[in-house]
């Protein structure tokens, strides 16, 4: 009963980490579609513009997508070169500028990380505001794009919200509530579940409204440091409850399946109950016969 119980739970996180991985390797997909246009359309500043806009309609889940410019690659745009073409609060994109001396973006970890690794990741999460529509919690998908020469002409990046992201890992969550493969045979467990996603330092970016965690155990940080799986035991808003934790393929993310101890261990009290009274039963039976015996 143990190891069944291991095996379902282990293979939901898998499911759902597959899943997720699915769901940001498609943001990805459309992202690179649109830097590729880029790449090949740095004859001018409008061209960059004109190329970034061509692209956006595929990808409608995508807050924005932005071309950084190194300083001064257009002469004419100055240090600061950096179109986004945006949602705001309709399903319309619109242009804005925001590279600036207030948001000088060479300097921005994301930026500074893309030019000396040249090649394609994701972000940190981060908050980004400037007291528009734009303002909010993001995550970007960051690669740097190379002139014919070989410099490094800009980064350009696809912003995901981690709104859209709770929304996603939700729905993903509750198709496999359902599942009919996953309920069979759950001996009166209700598969009552919830995931999240962690980061490297122990922190929750991804969660159901009030289920933050923070992961402290070193073991389990060792662990998702280097892309491992496991299990931990966790108190979380005061119930008992058990962590089956793994890798999302392709992003330097953990996520953590987490379900009440008392939902899990529901098969293992079933089987101790009848063992129990099938042992009080010969009890009695014995008792009998030693009885008639005398």
């Amino acid at each position: 009963m143990k190891a069944e119980t291991y095996a379902r739970y282990v293979g939901l996180q898998n499911i759902l980490a597959e899943k997720m991985f699915k769901t940001v390797h498609g943001v990805e997909t459309n992202a690179r579609n649109v830097f590729d246009e880029v790449g090949k359309n740095m004859e001018s500043p409008e061209a960059v513009i004109d190329a970034l806009k061509s692209k956006t309609s595929l990808a409608p889940d995508v807050r924005g997508y932005f071309a950084a410019f190194e300083p001064h690659y257009f002469k004419e745009k100055g240090t600061w070169f950096e179109p986004y073409v945006h949602h705001t609060d309709s399903s319309e994109f619109m242009l804005t500028m925001v590279g600036s001396a207030r948001h000088d973006y060479t300097k921005s970890d994301w930026y500074v990380r893309a030019k000396k690794s040249k090649h394609a990741f994701w972000s940190d999460p981060y908050y980004y505001y400037d007291g528009t529509s734009i303002s909010g919690h993001y995550c970007t998908f960051v690669e740097p794009i190379f002139d014919d020469s070989g410099q490094l002409a800009c980064v350009c990046g696809a912003d995901i919200t981690f709104d859209w992201l709770t929304k996603q890992l939700q729905r993903i969550d509750d198709q496999y509530k359902g599942c009919d493969l996953l309920n069979k045979y759950r001996m009166k467990r209700k598969l009552d579940f919830f995931s999240v996603v962690i980061k490297e330092d122990g922190s929750s970016i991804i969660y159901p409204e009030n289920k933050k965690i923070m992961v402290k155990d070193q073991e389990m940080l060792q662990n998702i440091a280097q892309k491992k799986s496991g299990t931990i035991d966790m108190i979380i808003d005061g119930e008992p409850s058990t962590l089956y934790y793994g890798p999302i393929e392709g992003i330097d993310w953990t996520l953590a399946v987490v379900a009440p101890k008392c939902e899990i261990q529901k098969p293992l009290l079933l089987v101790g109950i009848g063992l129990l009274l099938v042992a009080l039963m010969g009890i009695i039976v014995v008792e009998i016969i030693i009885r008639r015996a005398q």
